[in-house]
């Protein structure tokens, strides 16, 4: 089933994207590229049939996109809940040192070891 849903929605895409390249553009940027009153469809062009194909051919794209996506998402088990999920705090990875920062276990009252000043002669 999967894979008929799956050629149906790439045969639609194929389609969808030949469809509005057919359509041509009211003006601006389509005027340069050739898309002038001569076209296929006669001077008015195939607005009325080109724009309902393409939104019965978009319709369709949808509905194979959420039909693909239904039959191969993953569904819970009714068992699984967000309430049994245990988080181990040992297995957890320590974050990095910052350089210069006192290391966690070391306790406040505990001081580095200074080099003693010279004695003054």
């Amino acid at each position: 089933m999967e894979k008929l849903v799956l050629t149906l929605h790439v045969i639609v895409c194929v389609v969808l994207v030949l469809l509005v390249l057919l359509q041509s553009g009211k003006e601006g940027m389509g005027v340069i590229f050739g898309g002038g009153s001569s076209s296929l469809f006669g001077s008015t062009g195939a607005g009325g049939i080109l724009v309902k194909l393409t939104t019965f051919v978009a319709v369709i794209f949808l509905a194979t996109s959420l039909g693909y996506n239904l039959l191969t998402g993953v569904r819970p088990s009714k068992e699984e809940s967000f309430k049994d999920i245990f988080i181990d705090d040992a297995s957890a990875p320590a974050a990095p040192a910052m350089p210069g920062s006192v290391p966690a276990q070391q306790n406040a009252t505990e001081v580095p070891a200074t080099p003693a000043a010279p004695a003054d002669k």
